[in-house]
This record gives C-alpha cells, structure tokens and sequence, in this order.
C-alpha cells in the first residue's frame, strides 16, 4: 500500500471537514472495495476518513411506510432486522445471499451503493422501490443516483448519511451469481409500488438499470408470462470472461420471470 493519513472522526460533520479539507480522502466504511483497491494500487487515497465509529449511521427503522437504513448497517445486520424482514423481505434476502459471512459481516449498504460496482446487488433494490439517498447535504433519488460504472452523483466530500425505502406491496429479488465471487452476473428486482411496477436489474450493464418494456407489461398483469418474451438488447450489455453479453440478455428475461414468482410467494 501507498502512505496514506488516518482519521477516526466520531460525528458526521467532523468527517465531513476532514473530507473537503483533503481532496484526494476517502471515506472508509467496511473497506471490503476500497482496502482490496489500495492493495492493487488502484486506489491511492492521500487520507482515510474511517467512519465506521459514527453510531448514528448504523439505525435501521420502520416509520411508517418507510423504511430507513443507516449507511452503516451492514449487509448482516440489514438480512437479520425484524423490520426489513417485516416491511421489505426481499430485501432481506438480497442482504443474506450477498458474498460470504464475513463480507457480510464486514461490508455496509452505504459502502456498496457509493462504490456502484456494476454487478452489486444494493443498486437494483434501491432502483426497483424508487429508493431515495439521504446525505449530508441533500435527498437524491435512485432513479438519478447511480449514474455509470463504479459512479455516482455524490459530490466531492458528500457523505452517505442513509437510505429511505417505500415499502412496496410486493416484491422480490433473483440472481444468477457468480459462484466464486457470489456477484450478479444478471440480478434483477420486481416489486409492485404506490406509484406502478419497478423492475431494476443489476450486473448486466455498466450499471444498474431499470427495464421500461417490463414494467409496462407487469402494470397489465403482474406474472411471469407477461414478460416471457420481452428482451433487453444485448448491445447493451456488459461482456466478460464470465457471460458475453448474449447470455446476459437471455439471463435477464429468465431471471426477471423468477423475480416476479418470487413476489408472488
């Protein structure tokens, strides 16, 4: 690894300082992305903003019809929540079937969404409720949050305070993973809103995307045979040593399908 500076701050607004006050800092929340990129040296931060001491970041609660996660919880303690269990237990589920034990112990949902690794599985959560992201300064949509690979609309020294879900009617999550590293090759998330049909999928593109076609047809009636024939161009996809870009939009279709059972129960 490079030199870098460390700094524990124990409020929001302290990490904030030391983060406009170096540009080139990076806020540490589990470091299960950001430590394995500075050990390649693709990451060189001049100081590390360790969060993980800021106790007000790590609520997770039910007010309402919505539910609101702190940028600390971890995928762990988000899979184990009696109230994301009682209000959105898709998104439970997604938590538990993220990496392994201890990345789940160690990894944030606050990490993973500002990271925006294009085959995460948070994004099309986030994208398939209509999600909000509160920071230290604004309110930004999902729909307007993830904005390219490894990208965000997040602004320099910005810091993910937590996040906001609607609780949907119904909803469900798939994956076709990857075995070793448990990544999405194709993720997809349905769910039925107070504002219409939501379909997100993830670790097919460059980013997270929601698909228009389906969710038209899922308005219409909410099955699986409604969208048995609908594909995603496959010139839009990401191509890999894992799936080429073909495979991925057959994925998506088939996926998406189990997606919607999943929501049925």
């Amino acid at each position: 690894m490079l030199n870098f500076a460390y700094h524990r701050p124990t409020s929001v607004n302290e990490a904030i300082g030391f983060l406009k006050s170096n540009p080139d800092a990076k806020a540490l929340a589990g470091g299960q992305s950001l430590l394995a990129a500075m050990k390649l040296r693709l990451a060189g931060p001049s100081d590390l903003v360790d969060i993980g001491g800021i106790a007000e970041l790590r609520n997770i609660g039910l007010r309402g019809n919505t539910l609101g996660i702190g940028a600390l919880a971890t995928h762990a303690e988000v899979a184990a929540s009696s109230d994301v269990k009682r209000s959105i237990p898709a998104l439970a589920a997604l938590a538990e079937g993220i990496g392994d034990r201890q990345v789940r112990n160690r990894g944030t949902i606050g990490g993973s969404i500002a990271n925006n690794d294009p085959a995460a599985d948070y994004p099309a959560a986030l994208l398939g409720v209509g999600a909000s992201v509160r920071t230290s300064s604004r309110v930004i949509a999902a729909d307007a949050f993830f904005t390219g690979m490894y990208e965000t609309a997040l602004d320099p020294g910005e810091l993910i305070v937590s996040i906001e879900f609607p609780v949907p009617l119904k909803a469900g999550y798939v994956k076709f993973r990857q075995p070793a590293s448990r990544f999405a090759l194709v993720g997809v998330w349905v769910s039925q809103t107070a504002g219409g049909v939501r379909v997100a999928v993830t670790g097919a593109a460059t980013s997270a995307f929601r698909v228009a076609e389906m969710e038209q047809a899922l308005s219409r009636s909410f099955s699986p045979e409604v969208i048995a024939t609908i594909r995603v161009p496959a010139d839009s996809l990401n191509s890999d040593i894992h799936a080429d870009a073909e495979y991925r939009a057959h994925l998506v279709t088939v996926i998406a399908q189990r997606a919607v059972k999943a929501a049925l129960g």
